[in-house]
Formats: C-alpha cells, sequence, structure tokens
C-alpha cells in the first residue's frame, strides 16, 4: 500500500479516536497525565507496523477500536453533551439511540485516520496546568507533524466511577465538542426539531479548514 503523507485531516481522524480509545485501566490510582500518556503509547504500539495491514482490513481495525470502548467512553455523557440543550425534551429511547449512533459513526468515519496518521512526535507537555476541581482535569499535548508544524492538543477529562474517562478535546484552539453540538443543533433545525430523522442521519462532520486554521474554544 502507498503510505499516505501527513494531512491535517488524518492528524484529526487520529486524534479523535485516540480520544475514545484509552485503555481499560484508566483507574483514579493513575493521574490524568498518566492515562493520556498510557493512551497514546499503547494505541499508536498497536497501529505501528500494522498500517498497511489495517489499511487492508478495515473492519479488523474498527473492532479493535469498538472493544476498547466499552470500560473507558462515557458515550451516554457524551451524547448528552452533544444534544445539548435538545436533551431534556429527548425521551430515554432517542437519548440511548444518540449515544449509541454517535459511538458507531465515529469509529466508521474516522478509523481510516488511524493508518493514515502520520507524523515526526507525540508529546505529552511536561508542565501540565494544577487541577481545578477533583474530578475534572485537562492534559495539554503536542503533535509535531512530518512537516514540523506543531499542533496543539488538549484533553479534558472527567472522574466517573472511579475511572478517568476522556469527555472532550481540542485541536489547535477548537472545540470539537462544541463543534459536534453545533451540529446537532443545525441539524435539528433544518429538520423541524425532529429527533429521529436527526439521528437517522448523523454524521460527524468536522470543518477541516476552520480547525486547520486554529480557532477559539
Amino acid at each position: 500500500m502507498k503510505r499516505v503523507s501527513f494531512t491535517f485531516r488524518s492528524l484529526l481522524a487520529g486524534l479523535v479516536l485516540v480520544l475514545f480509545a484509552l485503555p481499560a485501566a484508566a483507574t483514579s490510582d493513575r493521574t490524568p497525565e498518566q492515562v493520556i500518556r498510557l493512551s497514546v503509547e499503547t494505541l499508536t504500539a498497536e497501529i505501528e507496523g500494522r498500517r498497511d495491514y489495517f489499511a487492508d482490513n478495515m473492519d479488523e481495525l474498527k473492532g479493535l477500536v469498538d472493544d476498547s470502548l466499552d470500560d473507558i467512553a462515557d458515550f451516554r455523557y457524551i451524547g448528552a453533551s452533544v444534544m445539548g440543550r435538545y436533551f431534556q425534551n429527548a425521551t430515554p429511547q432517542q437519548r440511548s439511540r444518540f449515544a449509541d449512533t454517535f459511538r458507531k459513526t465515529l469509529i466508521d468515519t474516522y478509523s481510516k485516520g488511524l493508518v493514515t496518521f502520520d507524523y515526526r512526535e507525540l508529546r505529552v507537555l511536561d508542565n501540565q496546568q494544577p487541577q481545578r476541581h477533583e474530578d475534572q482535569a485537562s492534559v495539554d499535548m503536542e503533535v509535531v507533524a512530518a512537516d514540523g508544524q506543531v499542533y496543539p492538543v488538549s484533553y479534558s477529562l472527567r472522574l466517573s466511577s472511579g475511572e478517568w474517562r476522556v469527555v472532550n478535546v481540542i485541536v489547535n484552539g477548537i472545540n470539537l465538542g462544541l463543534t459536534f453540538r453545533n451540529q446537532f443543533d443545525q441539524a435539528m433545525r433544518e429538520q423541524g426539531r425532529d429527533y429521529d430523522a436527526v439521528i437517522d442521519g448523523w454524521a460527524p462532520e468536522l470543518a477541516v479548514e476552520e480547525l486547520e486554521g486554529g480557532g477559539s474554544a
């Protein structure tokens, strides 16, 4: 397979899945910084040296990512955040279905980014900001592209049932959770607040040009 050179789209796709593909042993015994370091090391070790194989066996890669989600990603919390102001009026079935749909479409849309995610270095910063709350934290890292471009990344974590879970990520100054929330809001307005139609048609699109240019969270 011909290797794909680094692109911001690949960076973004890879980071979106790294966000939700943390190892299951992310207990409160580890600091948020340790959780992120381990997650990056674990997932890249799994992919490196097997990119060509996974590029030809995408279903296996999707299964690998999907299996790692069960014990670490709180998609109920993430789904509620993305639904935003519409969450309260949604039925329990619609809330659950959107969480499941968000998870599936995220994996299907961005799995390819894990095998085209070309970079020179992933580095979790040594000097992290102190936690303001016992159950919330952020961890900053940088991605150095093959061309030397440095992209800042900030992960938001939440302590839930004794486990640190990543619930959002800011890439190059753009809040991805807010991006998805705005997308859901636009879809609801376009579909006349038809929850089922929005969920059925959901696809996690990202404005790559905006992300590449940077912005405020």
